[in-house]
This record gives structure tokens, C-alpha cells and sequence, in this order.
């Protein structure tokens, strides 16, 4: 059975199968319809519901609380429709007005960043220009393998786009970028994607947090905002598992020594708990509870049912010390 499913600030009705969720429909007929992670979990696709009944698959309470649920907002990648419904996303600030284009690249540089990420550099062959917001992600394609998603690391406009591939335990995907990628490869791309992105017209500070690779996006998001000249402070937090994974700790130094408003980069570092955390047995500082602990910056904090949550904070208290860095947190 197939439900009708109109979405405001779009002219044609979408056809929605039976089971199918209404991002899964409006992305197969073409509608550039906001989201993020397809799971529930972003919120990037958070609508309001205008009329129908819908059924809600499991979603994560950060990306949909239960008051906006109560007041008739759903997110759209777990929504399911019961009949015929209509249905709008959150403002237009939300959406990057980009057209979602299949374009033709090669790759221009493979640079290793870390021990397991590296850098891509794509120029666009044909079918460009390829426009994008800072902070979206977009398809690549790589010698026939399976399509993945990944973030574009540098600004809007520039010639090259780069993305930050991280290698990940029997990724296929991953595996061929670091140990075969070689420079002169044609490469698929589809995009843009993403409800992630810097807001131009925002004029407060900047907050970015990434970890690993995630500091692609905020890369991107950083120097777009520093270039476009807007008086407001930026910071960026960047977490990752050791020392070994730390990158572009330089470029964001000078960055922030360029600019005469602040950019604070500020890698995040746990200091060691006690002597036995070298064993075996030994727990990570964020599953210690009871713990109040400072990171660059940030401070985490205990809750009730004894998880970490993060706050801001003042001064990091490990450096002071001297105690050596075991494992970063984000």
C-alpha cells in the first residue's frame, strides 16, 4: 500500500510504501530534505507533523524530547505514516540551499594525518561546480566500493575539496584509502548533505567539538567563520583516544595568531587518575564515577544515574601537574 505525503515548501505529493519512513521516500523523489545521521539520534530532520497519524520508530530523546512530541514534532527519518499525512521541516535556517548534484572527481593528494586518518584531496573532473556550507558531508565513491559518507574539511569555494578518512577495523572503504588510493583515481561524488552547518548570519561565539576525524566539519566550519570576518570569539575542543591522534594542532595555532579576535584551540586531554591505571584492570576516566574532572576547558560532572556530563568550565588542572596524558576525552 502507498500513503501520500505532501511536505511543505514542496510543490509535488511524495509517495510513501508501507513501512517506509518519510525521509527515506522524500530523499528517493528528490527532496532535499534536512538531516543527519538517519538513526534518530541528530534531530537534524526534527518536522512538524501538519496533519496524518504516524508511527515513531525508537529514537534518541537528545534528538526528540517528549515535550516536542507532545506538541506534534517528529523527526522524519523514524516516521513512519499510517495514511495519508502532511508534514513540514523546522525553518528555514535549517536547510543549506544547495542543490544535491552527482559529480565527477580525481584525486589530487592522500596525505597521512595521523597513524590511521587520512587526508583526500579531490578536485571536481566534471559536472561542477560542487557548493556546499561548511560543516556539510558529502558521498564518495571509490573504485567501485560501496559509497560512504564523509565531511568536507575545507572551506566553501575553494578549489580542492579534502576530507579526513579515518581507518576503521575491516572497512573495506577504509582499508583501500590508506593502503591503495593513489593519486590521479577517479572518484564519485553526491552531495551535499547535512543540517550541520555554520549559519552565516549567526553573530554569538562559536563552539565547535569534534573527535578524530570528526574535526573535518569543524575545520571547515572554523576557518569559514575566521575568513568571513564576523567579530565573535571560537573556540574549538578536538578529543581524541592519545596523544598519537592528535593533527592540525599547528594550522589552528597560527590560525588563532592571525586573527585579532580569539580562536582557542584546545585539545582535550585527561590527566592520569592514579599510578594503577597502566594495569590491565584499569577503568577509563570517563567511566570513574564520583569524579569531578577538568578537560582544556571543559568540566565533567557526575550525574544521578552516574553518567559524565560536560559543562564549561575553567583552566585544565593535568598540565599543572605534570602528570602525563593517557587517554583524551571529548
Amino acid at each position: 500500500m502507498t500513503h501520500t505525503v505532501r511536505i511543505a515548501r514542496w510543490a509535488a505529493p511524495v509517495a510513501v510504501e508501507t513501512g517506509q519512513t518519510v525521509l527515506e521516500a522524500a530523499l528517493q523523489a528528490g527532496v532535499p530534505y534536512p538531516h543527519g545521521c538517519r538513526s534518530g539520534n541528530c534531530g537534524a530532520c526534527k518536522s512538524r507533523l501538519l496533519r496524518g497519524e504516524v508511527e515513531m520508530a525508537p529514537w534518541s530523546e537528545f534528538a526528540l524530547t517528549g515535550a516536542e512530541r507532545a506538541a506534534g514534532l517528529v523527526l522524519a527519518c523514524r516516521t513512519v505514516p499510517w495514511g495519508d499525512a502532511e508534514i513540514a521541516w523546522l525553518g528555514e535556517d535549517d536547510v543549506a540551499a544547495h542543490p544535491v548534484r552527482k559529480v565527477a572527481g580525481r584525486v589530487e593528494a592522500v596525505e597521512a594525518m595521523t597513524h590511521d586518518i587520512s587526508a583526500v584531496r579531490v578536485s571536481i573532473a566534471d559536472g561542477g561546480p560542487f557548493a556546499f556550507s561548511a560543516g556539510q558531508y558529502c558521498r564518495l565513491r571509490f573504485a567501485g566500493l560501496p559509497a560512504r559518507d564523509f565531511s568536507m574539511a575545507n572551506m566553501p569555494g575553494e578549489e580542492k575539496l579534502e576530507f579526513h578518512v579515518r581507518r576503521v577495523a575491516g572497512g573495506a572503504v577504509s582499508a583501500y584509502v590508506a593502503d591503495r588510493l593513489a593519486v590521479g583515481e577517479a572518484v564519485g561524488l553526491e552531495g551535499p548533505f547535512g543540517a550541520a552547518f555554520l549559519r552565516e548570519s549567526h553573530c554569538g561565539p562559536i563552539y565547535a567539538v569534534a573527535g578524530g576525524s570528526g574535526l573535518a566539519p569543524a575545520k571547515s566550519i572554523v576557518e569559514r567563520a575566521l575568513a568571513g570576518g564576523a567579530a565573535r570569539g571560537v573556540s574549538l575542543y578536538f578529543g581524541v583516544r592519545d596523544e598519537r591522534d592528535l593533527y592540525l594542532e599547528d594550522r589552528f595555532e597560527s590560525l588563532a595568531r592571525a586573527r585579532e579576535f580569539p580562536l582557542r584551540p584546545r585539545p582535550l586531554r585527561a590527566r592520569r587518575a592514579d599510578a594503577a591505571a597502566d594495569g590491565p584492570r584499569a577503568r577509563s576516566p570517563r567511566r570513574r564515577r564520583g569524579r569531578v574532572r577538568r578537560v582544556q576547558g571543559l568540566r565533567r560532572r557526575p550525574a544521578a544515574d552516574g553518567r559524565g556530563r560536560m559543562r564549561a568550565a575553567g583552566r585544565p588542572r593535568h598540565e599543572a601537574r605534570g602528570r602525563p596524558c593517557r587517554r583524551l576525552l571529548y
